[in-house]
């Protein structure tokens, strides 16, 4: 544990865990604030890119704070052997437990057009920085106390400048834009196809692009063929279906820009539509 950690935080119990971390409530004498407190040891990164990935997620989500839907990062502390990262304290159940666990599932379109507005108000917000997540899926995806959306995990997200192209398969199988698999450059609307799916998840309760294993998603994905099934889309409206269509768009030169998702009308109008398809 970070000297630095010591002297501003009281570490608490133990809340989350994942491959390189473990994640702490901790307590902030100073404002009396409970925050999440992610302590990485280094020792476990031997990958250069899990390396790099370390690096990346306290810097954008730096660059990206204060934001009302981005995770917010408070404090920062280093040594030879740790990174402790310092955020804001979220429920423990992320978009895709929610998801799973639903008492309703699928999600009505209200709620899903509620969250699908915060996401891709904070994934706007990230293009207008120059920064693309690249790993949009719902496990990244929580919820603060009074139930507003923040995008966490950065550690995958690149810089974009204006006319520049992006390189290297990054992402999470069911999620991944077919330009991003068939490695060819690509540009931040990578992020609104992510998002494209992760809403035809909410509305069907399943993804668009499935198979048995990583191969056969890779596979669907890159086919792109975005389909409704009229048993799963039967009640869905046809505004959200639009709004899917052109989200979920294999030719990235027409698909929306996460500006253009937010100006349909399924999103204006909070999912309230009579029109049922």
């Amino acid at each position: 544990m970070c000297s630095g950690l010591k002297s501003h935080y009281d570490l608490c119990e133990e809340i989350g865990r994942g491959r390189f971390g473990t994640i702490f409530r901790c307590f902030h004498s100073a404002t009396n604030h409970l925050r999440a407190c992610k302590i990485i040891h280094k020792s476990l990164l031997t990958d250069p890119t899990d390396r790099e990935c370390l690096q990346n997620e306290p810097k954008f989500m730096t660059l990206l704070s204060p934001h009302p839907n981005i995770l917010q990062i408070h404090h920062v502390f280093e040594d030879d052997d740790v990174l402790s990262i310092v955020m804001e304290l979220c429920q423990p159940l992320t978009l895709f437990d929610r998801i799973v666990n639903g008492t309703t599932s699928p999600m009505p379109e209200p709620e899903a057009a509620n969250i699908m507005k915060q996401l891709l108000t904070a994934v706007s917000h990230c293009h207008r920085l120059g920064v693309a997540h690249r790993d949009l899926k719902p496990d990244n995806i929580l919820f603060d106390s009074i139930g507003t959306l923040k995008l966490a995990d950065f550690g995958s997200a690149e810089w974009f400048g204006e006319e520049s192209k992006m390189s290297g398969v990054v992402g999470t199988p069911y999620y991944v834009a077919p330009e991003v698999l068939l490695g060819r450059e690509y540009d931040e609307k990578v992020d609104v196809w992510s998002c494209g799916v992760i809403l035809y998840i909410m509305v069907a309760g399943i993804p668009p692009f499935y198979g048995e294993d990583a191969g056969e998603i890779f596979e669907a994905v890159v086919r792109g063929n975005l389909r409704f099934p009229s048993r799963l889309f039967r009640s869905v409206s046809s505004d959200a279906k639009d709004l899917l269509r052109k989200m979920i768009c294999k030719d990235a030169s027409r698909r929306f820009s996460a500006e253009q998702a937010l100006r349909h009308p399924w999103i204006l109008s909070g999912g309230e539509t009579a029109d049922l398809a």
